[in-house]
């Protein structure tokens, strides 16, 4: 699989699937969340509440329709809050394993990643990077490009620097 790292808008990928950064309820929130909800349109948020009634668990990963988005499927994934304490590692690993996964059943051969929990949820930025790079890079997929959209230029050169 290849690895890349570009700047800027997630929801403006021309990729097979975007995967979104939800919380637990997928219900829609903020940063990555509130972005992709608002620009994938409401079909995003009825597919969600209809495929997941009770939410979905740390960690783990299921998929929606990308309403108006450029790609044809959200891919959603929960990852760790560790600015509440959630600080279990495999937790934000799972994530990137999940989603590949849900792309493998989806067939989804391009999947643009944010980079999951580093923004509000307040993982460490460096590690968050190593999380994402460690587990594309040793996880068996027929996924044939992993793209991260970095937001902002700090973002994208820290991926770039350990890309």
């Amino acid at each position: 699989m290849e690895i890349e790292v570009v700047e800027g808008d997630i929801t403006r990928q021309q990729v097979d699937a975007v995967v979104n950064a939800a919380n637990r309820g997928m219900r829609g929130g903020g940063g990555v969340d509130g972005a992709i909800h608002a620009a994938g349109g409401p079909a995003v948020l009825e597919d969600c509440v209809r495929r997941f009634p009770d939410g979905l668990a740390t960690g783990d990963a299921g998929w929606t329709t990308a309403g108006d988005l450029p790609a044809r499927w959200v891919i959603h994934v929960v990852g760790p809050n560790y600015n509440a304490g959630e600080r279990d590692r495999s937790l934000l690993t799972s994530c990137y394993r999940r989603a590949l996964e849900v792309a493998d059943q989806l067939g989804a051969r391009t999947v643009a990643f944010p980079l999951i929990s580093a923004g509000i949820y307040g993982w460490p930025k460096e590690d968050a990077v190593d999380a994402a790079l460690e587990t594309l890079r040793t996880s068996t997929t027929d996924v044939e490009l992993a793209r991260i959209v970095a937001f902002g230029r700090p973002a994208y050169e820290l991926v770039r620097s350990r890309l």
